[in-house]
């Protein structure tokens, strides 16, 4: 007797639920040091520790470190004299620096160090007495500090007004530069015009807009365009993370949205849906994308495929004053720090 075999080859199921968790995400090099320098103050000098504008842009992160004592304020002039202060990783303007010494505050510089490379490009450009297009947001911290390495010298492009309205003395003698955390595509259109109306600008001597906005932005771009929903752990402040969300819409992601935490999530965003793409900006903690990975498992999505597009192993010391003070009371220097 021939046995009548029915068994048929399965097909790949195109509906099947699953998550494609971009690789890089989340803190970079300079956030983790920033935090960590706040977190070692607290352990240093005891609470309060006050700490101009937000440490870094993520909601979760700065009232975590209020819980333990940090004081987040918007200007030097209303900390108590004599008190410590740090300055956030977006960086201040040597007019913060000199309001902060004439309180007689022991300051905590824990600007990016990345951030630091691009105010050396100002005072350099500056002294040689060039004009300096910075391509940047108004109001965020980063371009503030930025400016005011020289602020005759600095005129800040942010969208098609401020390029038709821009003004130099001497051709031979303009540069663009730009703030840290912005699209690399974008970045790049707004160069293009500015050279069409200055076509001998200048380009930086190296790239400003940062390795980990850079890495983050290549990987959303990879898992959006494979992706019906992407989620973006972040906070609405945080210019890296907003510009993860339009950088997925525009590689082709059906749909994007931000969220602070898991709890924002809408069950309206699930319609039709099989892919979720999932990345966080570079101020936010792995365990926040932990509760939106729980959150997709609870609703079917729990098969996750790491899209994995750089490898990165950056790592920057703490600030100098506080690791001299570290040092000399024989406490760790490192840039490690027990997470919760």
């Amino acid at each position: 007797m021939t046995a009548n075999n029915n068994t048929q080859t399965a097909l790949p199921n195109p509906t099947a639920k699953k998550v494609l968790l971009a690789s890089p995400r989340g803190y970079c090099a300079g956030v983790d040091r920033a935090v960590i320098a706040v977190e070692k103050a607290l352990d240093h000098y005891g609470a309060p520790v006050y700490v101009r504008k937000e440490i870094v842009h993520n909601k979760h992160v700065v009232t975590s470190l209020e819980k333990r004592g940090a004081i987040f304020v918007d200007e030097v002039d209303v900390v108590p004299e004599g008190s410590v202060l740090v300055f956030s990783a977006h960086g201040v303007s040597p007019a913060v620096v000199a309001a902060a010494q004439a309180r007689n505050l022991n300051t905590i510089d824990a600007t990016c160090p990345l951030v630091t490379k691009v105010h050396r490009e100002v005072q350099r450009f500056a002294n040689e007495d060039y004009d300096i297009l910075l391509i940047g947001h108004e109001g965020h911290e980063e371009v503030e500090g930025t400016a005011g390495e020289a602020p005759d010298h600095v005129q800040l492009i942010d969208g098609a007004e401020s390029i038709a309205t821009a003004k130099i003395r001497d051709p031979k003698k303009v540069v663009w530069l730009s703030q840290t955390t912005l699209s690399v595509d974008e970045t790049m259109q707004t160069v293009l015009k500015l050279r069409e109306k200055y076509p001998t600008l200048q380009n930086p001597p190296s790239d400003d807009i940062c390795y980990a906005t850079q890495n983050r932005q290549v990987a959303i771009k990879k898992v959006g365009a494979s992706s019906d929903l992407v989620i973006v752990v972040g906070s609405a402040n945080s210019s890296n993370t907003v510009r993860l969300v339009e950088v997925a819409l525009e590689a082709g992601a059906k749909a994007a949205y931000r969220v602070d935490f898991a709890s924002e999530i809408q069950d309206a965003w699930f319609a039709d849906v099989s892919t979720v793409g999932v990345s966080s900006g570079a101020s936010v903690p792995e365990e926040l994308v932990d509760e939106v990975l729980e959150y997709l498992a609870n609703r079917g999505y729990g098969d996750v495929e790491t899209v994995l597009t750089a490898e990165e192993d950056v790592q920057f010391s703490l600030p100098k004053e506080l690791r001299k003070e570290l040092k000399a009371a024989g406490e760790d220097t490192s840039n490690k720090q027990k997470r919760n």
